[in-house]
């Protein structure tokens, strides 16, 4: 961080302070909301429940911890930014001024119902795109036809419809491909050659017709972001429910000319699925807290030298008997400044699929780095079902040397081609690794793959942080990367 983003960042943590004090938040893209001050009603939150009303059903969200209330697939982590568990040793998110107490309850959103061709077919107009959209298989499309040039939008059939759009600056495609010519894939465009980005007022004017047939018009945008060189980024959050929203975003791309060259989104806006209970802020930051006390060393364990030798043991053997610690142990969690905090919705996986849950959505704003957005549920914990245990496996009768420890992504980032994913985790200094990614609709998953250097040779247990990349067949856009070993989802730097 240069010195005037330092100066920028302090002076933005003394501004949060004090709005913070006065109940006006400012959430992590630099809009501002009003946030309730305790008297159980305001930003757009459902009713309390009436006497006599039945209770909501439990809410079992995939992967979190039912009793601490984290969001998404794993607990506190917000999808698209860093890990809140701040890798093995944890992290500490302190607040720097009073945090609001928000509403007594609000309503979960769940999508339902399908796609109609009506409705894909007002999304490709505000894209400026003609044709009729055709059923393939459970997605609707509209495809360029023989020599691929031109747009293409595909939106899945089921609630909520997430799509996908691109602009196909010519060449073969599909089945129109030749012989040993490269086609590219699903969702695959071809980026702008040249030109000079339109500026922010003019993308958001390109960007506002589509935003209004998804009826997303009076969503919190922001249009800072440049793609290589020439292609300016739109990214929308939708208010639903009177309440703004994280992980639930519409990302459009802007070339030179001031038209849409590729985005993602949601179609269907969900319906409220059940009004539930649900904490203060400063109730959900410390059980995000209590979520984010650290892993510990993943895969790696264990001392690389034996204790020193010539002292006493409680056995009577030589050497101390004392445990062995790794430097990774032996250090402090890492603390972060909480700046501000926003009552909204966080998309978050559930048994029935993606989810917009009540959730507080935190500002963390440490000194070496950007601010970003971290999410704690929101939902009363009584109200959340604990993740069911797997039955415990047998073990074998003798160890299998061949297999790899289950590894977990710490965080991964994503190339100026929208494919190229860069993911980080812990490994060995004996290993190499490799990615592997499937992909559908709605996530990818990603597998780390590791290969002994020397499967007959001893290796010193020391951990060293590894980082390999992967594509993917079609843009990522807003889908979720999920780490295939463990079902979590995997924080964006």
């Amino acid at each position: 961080m240069s010195g005037a983003e330092a100066e920028s960042g302090r002076g933005r943590r003394t501004v949060l302070v004090a709005t913070v004090a006065a109940g006006v938040l400012l959430a992590g893209g630099g809009g501002w909301y009003l946030t309730a001050s305790g008297d159980g009603g305001g930003g757009g939150a459902a009713a309390p429940r009436a006497a006599g009303a039945p209770a909501p059903p439990p809410l079992r969200l995939g992967g979190g911890d039912g009793a601490s209330g984290g969001t998404g697939p794993g607990a506190g982590i917000a999808p698209g930014e860093p890990d809140p568990g701040g890798g093995p040793n944890g992290t500490v998110y302190r607040a720097e001024g009073p945090l609001p107490q928000g509403p007594s309850s609000a309503a979960v959103h769940r999508p339902e119902g399908l796609v109609t061709s009506e409705e894909v077919a007002r999304l490709a107009g505000a894209l400026g795109m003609t044709g009729r959209p055709a059923l393939v298989g459970d997605v609707w499309t509209i495809r360029p036809e023989k020599d691929g040039q031109g747009p293409r939008l595909d939106v899945a059939r089921q609630a909520p419809g997430s799509w996908t759009y691109s602009w196909y600056d010519g060449g073969p495609a599909g089945d129109a491909c030749l012989k040993g010519r490269a086609c590219p894939p699903p969702g695959e465009a071809k980026p702008p050659a040249g030109g000079s980005p339109v500026g922010e007022a003019a993308a958001r004017a390109a960007a506002a017709p589509v935003l209004k047939a998804l009826g997303q018009d009076d969503a919190k945008v922001s249009a800072r972001q440049v793609m290589n060189g020439s292609v300016r980024v739109v990214n929308a959050d939708p208010v639903v429910g009177g309440l703004p929203t994280y992980g639930w975003s519409t990302g459009l791309h802007i070339g030179p000319d001031g038209r849409p060259v590729a985005g993602s989104g949601t179609l269907k806006e969900p319906p409220s699925a059940g009004t539930y209970p649900v904490v203060t802020a400063e109730r959900a930051l410390a059980r995000l807290n209590e979520e984010s006390r650290g892993t510990g060393p993943v895969g790696i364990g264990g001392c690389a030298t034996d204790p020193p030798a010539g002292e006493p043991r409680a056995d009577g053997g030589a050497g101390k008997d004392a445990p062995c610690q790794t430097v990774v142990d032996m250090a402090p969690p890492r603390e972060v400044p909480v700046t501000g905090a926003v009552f909204g919705l966080a998309a978050t996986d559930a048994a029935d699929g993606r989810v917009l849950v009540p959730a507080w959505l935190f500002t963390a704003d440490p000194a070496d780095s950007a601010p970003y957005t971290v999410t704690s549920t929101a939902v009363a914990p009584e109200y959340l079902v604990p993740p069911s245990k797997p039955s415990p496996r047998p073990e074998p009768s003798t160890p299998d040397q061949g297999a790899a420890p289950v590894r977990r992504i710490e965080s991964y980032a994503v190339g100026g081609d929208g494919r190229t994913l860069s993911v980080t985790f812990w490994g060995g200094v004996c290993s190499t690794y490799a990615a592997r990614v499937e992909e559908d609709p709605r996530q990818v998953r990603v597998t780390i793959d590791e290969k002994p250097l020397d499967p007959d040779r001893a290796c010193v247990l020391v951990a060293k942080e590894v980082t390999v990349e992967v594509r993917t067949a079609a843009p990522l856009g807003d889908r979720p990367v999920v780490d295939a070993a463990s079902g979590e989802a995997v924080p964006r730097r």
